[in-house]
């Protein structure tokens, strides 16, 4: 826990990863981060890990479990987010509903206002997957015009997609 008050953790911008329960938020951090994909289970709390971009820039991105007993302490995480990033199941369309309703109930928070959104419709891989364009519109991201956001689908198990999602991720931090 020491590199919580370290001078680097400070400097580096703070990103937020939300999204429900098995939506592969740990899945594409580590992979992104370490390059490799891990074992995970359902996080409880939070991880923290820095993501090395380039040489000048790194993210420090706050994975909270997205399990519905833990939906209620999301807000805690939010004061200095910079950047949200929302993880959907993008093959899993019984649960965009309840996605639609945590995504509206945590971009409503006073810390958020005018925070920049990136969604990533993980799981692109699958079968039967939505397009970007399905789980915009399942969403409503279009209603969201307080905000900056930008959607993009993903594969956090094959790495498809992820250091674009990271880049832009960086690129919407020099929007705030």
């Amino acid at each position: 826990m020491g590199a919580i008050t370290s001078k680097k953790f400070k400097k580096t911008p703070q990103v937020v990863l939300m999204g429900l329960d098995s939506a592969g938020k740990s899945t594409l951090l580590y992979r992104q981060q370490r390059g490799v994909v891990m074992d995970t289970s359902p996080t409880v709390g939070f991880n923290v890990a820095t993501v090395e971009l380039d040489k000048k820039t790194s993210l420090t991105v706050w994975d909270v479990g997205g399990q519905g007993t833990m939906r209620a302490n999301w807000r805690y995480y939010l004061e200095g987010c910079k950047v949200l990033v929302f993880v959907v199941d993008s093959s899993d369309r019984a649960r965009l509903g309840e996605a639609k309703k945590a995504l509206k109930k945590i971009l409503s928070d006073e810390h958020l206002k005018g925070v920049p959104l990136m969604v990533l419709a993980n799981k692109k891989d699958l079968p039967n997957s939505m397009t970007i364009r399905e789980v915009s519109t399942l969403l409503d991201l279009d209603n969201y015009t307080d905000r900056v956001w930008e959607i993009q689908a993903c594969s956090a198990t094959k790495g498809l997609g992820l250091q674009q999602a990271f880049l832009s991720i960086a690129k919407l931090l020099h929007k705030v």
